[in-house]
């Protein structure tokens, strides 16, 4: 199936005044398992989200958890406070909706959904949706360049950390070593 279609059928946002919606696709050459178990790690977004340098988060991974995140410096932000919508392990879906923190990214909410590419071999087709306000002396399209390009930049570090566990499985490194390549 190609994007077009898990678009349709998991990446619905309802657009109030004054926002924005867009979709990122990004194709891994990695299995859906590997992606996926980046991705499904709520409490872990640092293993592939190079702006994130820490995250606590308090008790088990459940609808309705929220973390904290730091982020590093160089973004007009240091922290996010996030909450877990929707988390299916059968179908890879991840919605996630920002509740609070020091930046402009208000009423924020994606939808991450991972699928196999059969015709790509062991491939996998990653698809993320958001919705967000526009700030005020923001347009609609700066808002959702901005939002697209942190997407991009997370999902390029998604694909390259889940095509080097591919590659490495038997490398005597877990999964969570290789977030970044080397031994942590």
């Amino acid at each position: 199936m190609d994007a077009a279609h898990y678009i349709r059928r998991h990446h619905r946002h309802t657009l109030g005044h004054k926002q924005c919606a867009s979709v990122v696709v990004r194709h891994i050459k990695a299995p859906v398992d590997i992606v996926w178990s980046l991705v499904r790690r709520f409490d872990e977004p640092q293993k592939y989200k190079p702006f994130v340098s820490r995250c606590t988060m308090h008790g088990e991974i459940n609808i309705g958890s929220v973390r904290e995140v730091n982020v590093k410096s160089g973004l007009p932000a240091t922290t996010s406070t996030e909450r877990l919508e929707l988390l299916d392990d059968k179908e890879h879906i991840l919605g996630i909706k920002i509740v609070g923190g020091d930046h402009r990214l208000k009423n924020y909410s994606s939808i991450l959904t991972v699928h196999p590419e059969v015709s790509e071999g062991s491939g996998t087709l990653v698809v993320e949706s958001f919705v967000v306000d526009i700030p005020d002396g923001n347009t609609m399209e700066e808002t959702c360049y901005f939002v697209r390009a942190l997407i991009n930049c997370n999902l390029k570090c998604l694909s390259d950390v889940s095509e080097r566990m591919a590659i490495c499985p038997d490398s005597g490194m877990k999964r969570s070593e290789m977030a970044h390549g080397v031994p942590v």
